[in-house]
């Protein structure tokens, strides 16, 4: 399954679910167009042709450590601790980690 599918298969899982935008819905503009956000902010993404998920820097740092992702870096060559871009096609692993990623920025956005 290529990344667009695997994307494709987590918009499908998070549809319906509370605080969640999906890409192409209303007001889903510019920058994270093509996102899944919550409460505004992103937690998963197509960057580049890479599925990109928001999660804990020390998460990250285990995934990329394991060979399960690599370090996202910004456009600028800047490396972004607390994103990881996925590099295996397991559909089960991409939904797990998904929803870490979706309790991660849900987590952050609930702070006062």
């Amino acid at each position: 399954m290529d990344t667009g599918d695997r994307f494709a298969a987590l918009v499908g899982a998070f549809a319906g679910e509370p605080g969640v935008t999906l890409p192409g819905e209303p007001g889903h503009r510019g920058f994270g167009a093509d996102a899944l956000k919550v409460d505004g902010s992103i937690f998963a993404m197509l960057v580049r042709g890479g599925l990109v998920l928001k999660l804990p820097a020390g998460r990250v740092a285990a995934l990329v450590g394991s060979g399960a992702a690599t370090p996202f870096s910004n456009g600028a060559g800047r490396v972004m601790r607390e994103w990881a871009v996925l590099t295996g096609g397991d559909d089960g692993a991409d939904l797990t980690l998904a929803r870490e990623a979706l309790e991660h920025v849900r987590s952050r956005s609930a702070r006062p």
